[in-house]
């Protein structure tokens, strides 16, 4: 019996498509779903006379594979992961390789990477994006986990990968245990962030200038021509061009204005706080799909709380162009909040993360897949320690040639009483950080009236702190000095 070069478990669409294009690029797959009526629809439907093994349990997969054997889950994050890791360990032996390659938790990944290393087993946990298009046809992919594993997988997700211009594969070893996961979550935070922000340029749009759904098709249209060149920005042209086939109307305009969410936004929101790092954006387009889920409540309050009366006119051509340059410059501003959040996580858990190698990985195949990552990787290569996107010249300049536009197109928003959450908290980021001097003085000072939690002062050095007595009752003890 022929044995297969990887084995696959969990034939959803992103399974499946993932076998398939494995089975394209010249590899044996064998596959095995829990429920295993859908193994023999498989192999008895699309992958019908292709190098795909279909089997009906752990055993018989193990059997069918050849070794060091490599064994990748496609299941759902959590309980399910580890319930089949479980599973396999019986059935494997030393030097067997097992990926993940669902939107795990980062801290999940760290937890079984040294878990199955006890076991004599390698671990891999892969962020895989593109969603099932992405998955068939050449996806990102970012592996992390037991270094020893990835020569043994290299080959395969390589050869499956999407692959930039110059053939280079959008994917690489990110760094040990968790950081491929923590990457890809990373990538969904940053995805939260700008979908947001092209749904706030459609609302600018929409109710502030009056425009048709026809008339954003376009603008999204030639926005994808420009520096805005991005697969969520010709996603969005491409809605807004289709109708509904039963009512006719704009599809758009038929879909209830509530957002789900699957959680890795939420846990990037999370990482930023555990780790002190500022990625208000990114928090922000989370609470934005937060607050739209709140429909019952919001259609209530719109008969009680009224904003301005007047919408302030403005010359709509003139206002979509600066809605593009404003819409670039956050977008640059989640991505350097993005950024920072990496090297904070490499720092904290000793990841040697390759920046520019990360926006190559994120050049085709995923979601925030977009022309100016390149000028990421350039940044990156020009200064490995860059600590911030927003310093490079590159995007500095950006920036500011944008700002003025930026501010007007805030303004307006504010002035129509239209919500702009990511593109005003991305304008308050960037005056954040250019700001030599913020109110956290008076701020240290609260805290150390109220709680004698010391400061420190200008005319010492950084490290040294001190107690002020505030009141006549105030005494001379401080409380202990620390920062979570």
């Amino acid at each position: 019996m022929k044995k297969a070069d990887i084995g696959l478990i969990g034939l959803a669409v992103m399974g499946e498509n993932l076998i398939l294009n494995m089975e394209s690029k010249g590899f044996t797959v064998a596959c095995y779903n829990r429920t295993v009526e859908k193994v023999d629809r498989f192999t008895a439907g699309r992958a019908k006379g292709k190098n795909i093994i279909g089997v009906h349990s752990l055993p018989e997969l193990a059997a069918s594979l050849k070794k060091p054997r490599r064994v990748m889950m496609m299941v759902k994050a959590g309980k399910a992961v580890d319930d089949m890791i479980e599973q396999l360990i019986p059935v494997l032996q030393k030097g067997d390789i097992i990926i993940d390659g669902g939107n795990s938790h980062f801290p999940d990944t760290i937890r079984r990477t040294k878990y199955l290393a006890e076991k004599g087993l390698r671990f891999i946990g892969s962020g895989v994006s593109g969603g099932e298009e992405g998955a068939l046809k050449g996806p990102a992919i970012m592996p992390g986990g037991d270094p020893k594993a990835w020569p043994y997988v290299k080959d395969i997700f390589q050869g499956i990968a999407a692959k930039v211009d110059d053939g280079s594969p959008c994917c690489a070893w990110i760094g040990n245990d968790g950081a491929g996961h923590f990457v890809k979550m990373v990538h969904n935070g940053i995805e939260y962030g700008d979908m947001q922000l092209m749904c706030e340029a459609y609302d600018l749009m929409a109710r502030g200038l009056g425009l048709s759904a026809k008339e954003m098709h376009k603008v999204f249209a030639k926005w994808n021509k420009g520096e805005l060149d991005s697969y969520l920005v010709e996603i969005s042209s491409d809605i807004l061009s289709q109708n509904d086939p039963e009512t006719g109307k704009p599809m758009v305009d038929v879909i209830l204005d509530t957002a789900g969410q699957k959680g890795t936004g939420k846990w990037t929101s999370q990482a930023g706080l555990d780790l002190g790092v500022a990625i208000p954006q990114i928090a922000e387009a989370v609470f934005a799909r937060c607050m739209s889920a709140a429909k019952e409540e919001r259609v209530a309050a719109a008969r009680v709380l009224k904003g301005p009366a007047r919408k302030q006119a403005v010359d709509a051509k003139a206002f979509v162009k600066q809605l593009e340059q404003a819409v670039y410059a956050a977008k640059i501003c989640s991505y350097a909040q993005g950024y920072q959040l990496m090297r904070a996580a490499a720092a904290e858990y000793g990841w040697q993360l390759n920046y520019g190698e990360i926006a190559l990985v994120w050049r085709q195949g995923c979601i925030i897949r977009a022309r100016f990552l390149g000028k990421i990787k350039e940044a990156f290569e020009r200064d490995p320690a860059l600590a911030n996107l927003l310093l490079d010249p590159y995007f500095a300049g950006v920036v500011k040639k944008a700002q003025a536009a930026w501010r007007n197109v805030v303004k307006t928003a504010i002035d129509w009483g239209i919500p702009v959450p990511a593109m005003s908290t991305a304008l308050t980021y960037f005056d954040s950080y250019r700001s030599a001097r913020l109110p956290a003085n008076l701020l240290q000072a609260q805290r150390d009236y109220f709680g004698a939690h010391t400061f420190e002062r200008v005319d010492q050095p950084r490290g040294r702190f001190f107690h002020h007595k505030w009141t006549p009752d105030g005494g001379d003890t401080a409380a202990s000095t620390y920062t979570v």
